[in-house]
Parts: structure tokens; C-alpha cells; sequence
């Protein structure tokens, strides 16, 4: 079975709003072993919409669209699948009791408005939203089945799980399993060479890259006729994608890096401190983000200035003006300082240009110098040069830091 999903609304085509529906529908149906052929954003545009449930329904045999059910003028949804059917809407009675009723439970004032909410097209059966006022519904549709759900995710989700995963069922001819690795360290065509033969489109398991925020993901898809040999296939592969790329592998399916540096921690019973300049703050809220670091993060000082690195973390004068507060040796400071007046094992610490002002020809904007000290075995630094504007050098830089510490504690 091949299915297409439209996902309704001008918040998505300008922008505004990131369509997370479509993944999550993306994920869902492959795991029923149904093949996602396209996604399609279309803006609040009843003609454009129509259309789309049109030529979309001819090239699949499941259509799954979201959003447009509202109450408002611009909630064209339910107006296009009845242009597309040939029909007509009309009141569906039981849906318009629930809304009332659902209003009246709640004591707020129901608009005219929500009446429209309660039409359908006279060709399409009604889906009860138990978890919201907007009615879903099903239809078929030059011969393909078609469902169109709520824009909000929540409301979205609980209906597909309860009235259209039944429905579906799981396809007995095939089963498709995907797993997710995620690597940090190495650009994409660096990852793409050390992968070489898995990247090939015509096998099977399919393996694939995609870059966000310097993190390279490493997708791979089984596809076989049972579980079992899914499994074997999708385990194997994955064994070979984690041999081929080492260490730059932190982590499965949503781990972040700050997951796997915190895991790390505590299995080895360590604890760490922070000093961050360009940062300013954003390593500790990124440690802090792990549920449990307060077992392994001690704090830390965001040191922006040269008088607070002075005063807080004891960083001599003399070499914050021979060297500058962008340097080598004033990270190691920054580092061993934060290590010994926390009582930590390790200290971390970033200093920084992130833009976009503030460089020059020796220290451009994008340099950052990353330390770490690690007690009797000495401290690391770094200098690191990142492209992009401010926010993406100061995330780089938190990121590069947490993987410098994440390399450290994986070694034996």
C-alpha cells in the first residue's frame, strides 16, 4: 500500500508554523508497512486544496490529510473534499449535539462558526474527535481511501491511533523498521565516504545522511517480508554503520549529545563544572536539559566579561592581556579553574567570537577556543572555527565542547 500526505494550512506553507504532523503520520505508516510516496504543504486555498485531494488520491491508494477543520473562514478543508467528491455539505446532526454539548460541559459561549465544524461532505462519513471539536473525516475517492484529521497534533494523534490504525491494520506482505544513529564530529561527506557501499540506493536495508545544527543523522530502513528478517537486517547494518564511523556515533533514535555526555557521567561516577564566555549559559542549560544531571553537573559561571573572569574564575590579569580572552591559555585557565573551585573531576570551558561584530583578521568571528580540564591528566584545548551567524557558533560551540568531554569519558 502507497500512501500521500497533505498537510493544510498557510501557518505551514509560510513558514510560520514547522509541519511535525507528517513526520509523525510518516512514522506510523511505515511501521503498518505502508510506503510513503510524498508529502505536500498547501496553503488555506479551497481550489489548491481540492486539487490536491485529486491528483494526490490518483497516485495512492491511502491519503491522510490534516488541518483546515476549524471554525473560521480560512479552515477550507472539508469545503475542498466535498468540491473533489462532487457534493454537497450538510449538517451531520450528531456531531453538532456534540459540539453543543461539549460547550455547555465547559460553560464557554459557542460562536455561530462552530456549526461549520459539524458539516460534511455527503459522499464522507464522519470521525468522532473525542479529544476536541473538530470532527475528522473518511471517504474514498477515485478508488483510494481517504482520511483528513485535525491540525493540532494532539487531537491528530489520539484519533489516528484510535479509529484509523485499526482500520489499517498491519500489512501481512511486508514489514518496513527504521533505526536512527546520530554522529557529531565529521562533515557529511566525510560520514557519506566512511559509509561508501551501505549509502547504496538498491540495497536493503536502505541506508541514508541528513544535517541539522552540525549533527549528521544516519537513517537506516529495512523493508522485508517478516519481522524476523527486518530485524536481522536492520541489527546488522546497523552494527556496520557504528563500526565504519567509531566515535564520531553518539547516540540512537532522539539521544542528543548531552544525553550521552550525561549518561557517560554517571556510569563512570564523574562530575563536571562549566566556564562559558560566547556561550553564555548555554552548555549548562543544555547539560541541564538531561533529566538526572544534578547526580553529575555541579554548576558553573558564565564569565562574559574580562573583570568577571578575573574576580569568579581567578584568570590572572597578565594573561587575559598578553594573550587576549580568546586564546588557548586562557581557556585552560577557564577550564582548571572551574575544575578546582567546584571540586569537579572535570572543568569545561568556551570562550569565543560569535559575531557579529567583535573580530579581526587574527581572531575572526566564528573562533572559539574549547578546554577541558581533566584533573592528573592534563587539559585539552581546542580551537575550533565555526561558519554561520551568532546562534550557530554559539550552538556549535556548546555541542564541540559536550563531544570533547563525550570522547574523554569513552576512553577506558
Amino acid at each position: 500500500m502507497q500512501a500521500i500526505i497533505l498537510s493544510v494550512g498557510d501557518e505551514l506553507t509560510l513558514g510560520q508554523v514547522v509541519d511535525t504532523n507528517s513526520a509523525w503520520l510518516s512514522e506510523q505508516l511505515a511501521g503498518l508497512g505502508i510506503t510513503i510516496r510524498a508529502h505536500a504543504t498547501l496553503p488555506d486555498e479551497q481550489c489548491a486544496i481540492a486539487r490536491a485531494f485529486d491528483e494526490a488520491s490518483r497516485r495512492c491508494d491511502l491519503l491522510v490529510a490534516t488541518g483546515g477543520l476549524g471554525p473560521t473562514r480560512d479552515d477550507l478543508t472539508r469545503q475542498a473534499l466535498a468540491q473533489a467528491l462532487g457534493c454537497e455539505l450538510e449538517m451531520h446532526a450528531p456531531s453538532m449535539e456534540r459540539i453543543e454539548n461539549l460547550f455547555r460541559e465547559r460553560r464557554w459561549p459557542m460562536a455561530e462558526s462552530n456549526r461549520t465544524q459539524a458539516m460534511r461532505p455527503a459522499l464522507a462519513d464522519v470521525l468522532e474527535n473525542r479529544w476536541g471539536t473538530a470532527p475528522g473525516l473518511k471517504a474514498r475517492l477515485n478508488g483510494c481511501r481517504v482520511y483528513v484529521l485535525p491540525g493540532v497534533p494532539a487531537e491528530m494523534k489520539a484519533m489516528f491511533d484510535a479509529l484509523i490504525r485499526p482500520e489499517l491494520g498491519a500489512a501481512r506482505d511486508r514489514v518496513i523498521l527504521t533505526r536512527t544513529l546520530g554522529s557529531f564530529g565529521a562533515g557529511e561527506s566525510s560520514v557519506g565516504e566512511r559509509l561508501g557501499g551501505l549509502m547504496d540506493r538498491a540495497r536493503n536495508p536502505k541506508v541514508g545522511t541528513t544535517v541539522s545544527a552540525g549533527v549528521i543523522s544516519i537513517r537506516v530502513r529495512s523493508e522485508f517480508p517478516s519481522r524476523p528478517e527486518a530485524e536481522r537486517a536492520l541489527d546488522e547494518t546497523v552494527a556496520e554503520v557504528r563500526s565504519r564511523l567509531g566515535s564520531l556515533v553518539f547516540g540512537e533514535g532522539d539521544e542528543t549529545l548531552q544525553d550521552a555526555a550525561v549518561r557517560l557521567l554517571l556510569a563512570k561516577g564523574r562530575t563536571v563544572a562549566v566556564a562559558e564566555s560566547c556561550t553564555g549559559g548555554l552548555l549548562g542549560q543544555m547539560l541541564t536539559d538531561v533529566p538526572g544531571a544534578s547526580a553529575c553537573f555541579t554548576g558553573g559561571w558564565i564569565a562574559y566579561s574580562n573583570s568577571m573572569k578575573e574576580r569568579e574564575l581567578q584568570v590572572p590579569p597578565a594573561l587575559l592581556q598578553s594573550c587576549g580572552a580568546v586564546s588557548g591559555p586562557v581557556a585552560r585557565e577557564m577550564a582548571e579553574r572551574a575544575a578546582l573551585l567546584s571540586g569537579s573531576d572535570y572543568g569545561l570551558a568556551i570562550t569565543g567570537i560569535a559575531g557579529p561584530g567583535g573580530g579581526s583578521a587574527e581572531k575572526p568571528v566564528g573562533l572559539v577556543w574549547i578546554a577541558l580540564a581533566r584533573g592528573p591528566g592534563g587539559t585539552l584545548a581546542e580551537e575550533k572555527r565555526f561558519p554561520g551567524g551568532r546562534a550557530a557558533v554559539r550552538d556549535r560551540a556548546a555541542k564541540s565542547a559536550l563531544n570533547m568531554l563525550r570522547l574523554e569519558l569513552m576512553e577506558p
